[in-house]
Parts: C-alpha cells; sequence; structure tokens
C-alpha cells in the first residue's frame, strides 16, 4: 500500500494499492492552512488503510510554506514507520489524471500542458504527450514559471493545449509513484520545486560598528 501527500495546492492524501485501487481519499480544497488540516487528512486515511510500504510526496511546483508542510509530514510520516518516501513532481500526478480520464472515454488527449497558479501574476506549466511503456505520463518539459500574459504564447509554441489544474489528487501521486517503483525509476529529486526563492529570507549578519 502507499500513501500519497500533496500540499502543492490544496492539502490532499490518499492511500491506494500497488495495483491502483483506491482506498481512501481525503482533500481539502483551501490553498491555505495546510498545516492544520494534513494531520486530520492523515489519520483518517490511515485509519481504513493498512500500514503503507511506501509514502509518495508531490514535490511541487507549489508555493514554499505549503510544500514544506506536505513533505515534512511525509518524510516524518515514513520515518515513523521505516518506510522510504518517494518524491513525484505534482503535475506529473495532475497529468496521469487527465490522460486515464481521457483514456476511459476514448478521448485523443494530445500534448497538453498541467497549469497551475503559482500567485504573483505568474503560472507554472509543464508539457506532457502522452503515456509511456511503464504507463507514466510523458513529461516533454520540466515545470517553468510563466507571466500570466505570457503563458498562452508559450503554449502555442509548444503546441499544447491548456489544462488548468485547480487541485492535486494524492491518489494519482501514489500511483505515479507505484508505477515509478515497479519500472525502478526515479522522477524527482529530494528538494522541493519551488521555481521561485521564498518571500523570507535569513537576516544578513549586523554590521559592524567601529
Amino acid at each position: 500500500m502507499i500513501m500519497g501527500i500533496d500540499t502543492s495546492l490544496g492539502t490532499a492524501v490518499a492511500a491506494i494499492t500497488r495495483d491502483g485501487e483506491v482506498l481512501a481519499d481525503e482533500q481539502s480544497a483551501n490553498p491555505l492552512g495546510h498545516a492544520e488540516v494534513i494531520g486530520d487528512l492523515l489519520r483518517r486515511a490511515s485509519s481504513v488503510a493498512a500500514a503503507p510500504t511506501h509514502v509518495a510526496v508531490g514535490m511541487g511546483p507549489g508555493p514554499f510554506t505549503g510544500l514544506r508542510v506536505g513533505i515534512a509530514t511525509a518524510r516524518v510520516y515514513a520515518l515513523g514507520l521505516g518506510v522510504p518516501v518517494v518524491p513525484v513532481p505534482s503535475h506529473d500526478g495532475v497529468a496521469l489524471g487527465v490522460l486515464l480520464a481521457d483514456a476511459l472515454t476514448g478521448t485523443d488527449t494530445g500534448r497538453f500542458a498541467v497549469v497551475t497558479d503559482a500567485r504573483r501574476r505568474e503560472f507554472a506549466f509543464s508539457v506532457y504527450d502522452g503515456l509511456d511503456d511503464d504507463g507514466l505520463p510523458v513529461r516533454l518539459s520540466d515545470a517553468a514559471l510563466s507571466p500570466r500574459d505570457e503563458l498562452d504564447a508559450r503554449l502555442d509554441e509548444a503546441g499544447a493545449r491548456r489544462y488548468d489544474a485547480t487541485s492535486v489528487s494524492a491518489a494519482m501521486i501514489a500511483l505515479v509513484a507505484a508505477r515509478a517503483l515497479d519500472a525502478d525509476r526515479t522522477l524527482a529529486g529530494t528538494e522541493p520545486l519551488y521555481l521561485r526563492s521564498p518571500d523570507v529570507v535569513a537576516a544578513h549578519a549586523p554590521k559592524r560598528v567601529s
């Protein structure tokens, strides 16, 4: 069983079996308040699922504070259970959900871009085109930032239709992780995909007074 956690947009926690059966799916759409709700969501998901063998966590892109809450929670939860953490780009989870939904209806998805609000009049986007032999989304470009007014032109250049995501499914994060594990692949590093520096930085050392 794999526990999935993502806080790149709202807060989402899910538990799935290794073959993709969803056992629990808890979420809050509030883009703030991650720390206030994630504990309750995790407890509810854990109460209906057996002890996980892995914890999958969305690594963003997303806001600095939100991502830190989800990633820290995933690491502490996995440490307590003695199981590995599997980092997953959050846009990969969205892309897999889009591709699986279209496959069910026989829709030709074509090349598309997962777009999420990065605030400050910017959007984060990643371009995808279908599934590979491991059942994972083919990511043509890693997540990048674009000013709001330039995004559509950039997507036109890439030949990708726009898909605006307002949430990230933790079940899809977990399913991406399951497929990556089966294929012995690593999809993301251990560092969050912030895309920009945090607003708050450490103060400089005080000037010396002679």
